[in-house]
């Protein structure tokens, strides 16, 4: 409440000068400045003598008589201002010192260098551009509150440089990564957010009722179905990234509404997906980052190819022992228990197991690793190894313990591919996408396909511990 007072306090006080700038002829919002380049841009291509216009916020203000110093930041770099009342008239000079820190100004004049060897602009006009009528926070790192950050994401991106940077590389890596597959000769595409069936993974979807048509719809939770079409249709290599949307939880790496990478490959599979994923995470790293190294959540990564690739049940035999698929049912669930995993009744070995897996090895995995050989019932959209149908042709890439991508060499079979969504449906018709079982009728090239959660990747590639960090405005619960 004391904080609400004192900026309420900082309004009013800002509200007068307001008004005596406006007296003075300096209308509080302004139009369009046309600026010679921005910041940074003039930092980089300094000459001294040159004349230039600049603009940005005000983010610092020292005022010494007929002179004051500020500091402008346009969200590129900031840029230190000389302002000397001989340079201007008194009354011009006098409104400047009437200012606010936030306050967004344009201004002309000289490029020099201070005698502390600092790049500044000698200014000869100036014009206020947006009155800031609340004042920045000072020490935002400081606020108990953490969850401010991400409700005021203006002030966030204002106050730390950080946080700017964290976003300016996510639209880099998005940019790379589809200069990247386009130079591979992928198309990009786009494919409904609306669907009538929620399919192409197993998760809780958001439902909605669509007026027009009279008929329930779903926010997409994964575009994989209707982009096997397009492969159907003969657009061998294309790709979506877009947003997904799941009805669960929120934590540090999940969030209801995130950003996924779609491909798939016509004639490929799931090693061709091993091998593109490879050559795009470090085309990512050497070209934005300048490193393979990163530090996350406490653990060094290493993005140097090849990485490590290992069966799923040699894996689990790593870690519950050789004879863990000759136990009985009672052994495996009392292994469980030991490990503080959760069983549900009606889970199967195959179920329990995983449910092991899910909360007590992966995490383990923190180096780049294909768990690869999954058995079939966990990816029903997977085509089977050649050598043993109880297992598909797939990999899960784990990083840092946490799961960043998925890749099948798919299934093209619409025969099998039926049986398994009548399985997975448990006899709800309604849950079966008819027109892309008739797709597949038409027949599908053996593809890889392959998902990537950006945002986990974002994570990884900046260090952020949370996926709130790297999702602008991420979802939060209600206030009070």
């Amino acid at each position: 409440m004391s904080e609400e007072l004192s900026n309420n306090e900082y309004r009013q006080q800002r509200i007068q000068n307001m008004e005596k700038l406006e007296a003075a002829g300096f209308p509080a919002f302004g139009q369009a400045f046309e600026r010679t380049a921005r910041l940074d841009e003039l930092h980089a291509s300094f000459e001294e003598g040159r004349q230039v216009k600049a603009c940005g916020r005000i983010v610092a203000m020292r005022k010494m008589g007929k002179m004051a110093f500020a500091h402008i930041s346009d969200g590129s770099d900031k840029f230190q201002l000389m302002v000397k009342q001989d340079m201007l008239s008194e009354d011009v000079f006098d409104a400047f010192k009437l200012l606010d820190l936030g306050d967004i100004i344009g201004v002309s004049g000289e490029l020099f260098v201070t005698r502390t060897e600092e790049q500044t602009i000698r200014v000869d006009h100036w014009t206020l551009l947006s009155k800031a009528l609340l004042p920045l926070p000072e020490k935002f790192h400081g606020l108990t509150d953490v969850e401010t950050r991400y409700r005021q994401r203006s002030l966030d991106l204002i106050s730390n440089p950080e946080v700017m940077d964290v976003f300016k590389k996510r639209t880099q890596v998005l940019r790379e990564i589809r200069t990247f597959l386009d130079a591979r000769g992928f198309y990009e595409v786009e494919t409904p957010m609306l669907q009538q069936i929620a399919g192409g993974a197993a998760a809780k979807p958001f439902k909605a009722y669509y007026n027009a048509l009279n008929v329930d719809v779903y926010m997409r939770i994964a575009p994989e179905l209707y982009l096997k079409r397009l492969i159907v249709g003969g657009m061998d290599r294309v790709y979506e990234m877009n947003r997904n949307f799941r009805n669960e939880g929120l934590d540090r790496t999940h969030n209801p509404e995130f950003t996924a990478l779609e491909i798939y490959q016509a004639y490929g599979d799931m090693r061709t997906m091993q091998e593109l994923i490879q050559s795009m995470f470090t085309h990512l790293a050497e070209t934005i980052f300048g490193k393979l190294e990163f530090q996350w959540m406490g653990n060094t990564i290493n993005l140097q190819t090849p990485w490590r690739e290992v069966a799923y049940c040699d894996l689990i035999k790593e870690h519950l022992g050789n004879d863990w698929f000759e136990k009985s049912m009672e052994e495996a669930v009392a292994k469980a228990e030991e490990l503080e995993v959760h069983v549900e009744r009606g889970m199967d070995f195959k179920q329990v197991t995983h449910e092991i897996y899910d909360k007590t090895i992966e995490g383990t995995l923190i180096q780049p690793t294909f768990i690869t050989r999954l058995p079939k019932e966990l990816v029903p959209l997977a085509n089977h190894c050649s050598d043993d149908p109880e297992v598909v042709d797939v990999f899960e890439l784990i990083i840092g313990g946490k799961e960043i991508a998925p890749a099948y060499s798919e299934l093209n079979n619409p025969i099998e591919q039926r049986a398994r969504f009548e399985a997975q449906a448990a006899g709800d018709g309604s849950k079966i996408d008819e027109d892309f079982l008739a797709a597949l009728e038409y027949g599908m090239p053996p593809t890889g396909g392959m998902g990537i959660g950006i945002d986990r990747l974002l994570m990884l590639l900046t260090g952020s511990d949370a996926i709130r960090d790297v999702i602008l405005f991420p979802q939060l619960k209600p206030r009070g």
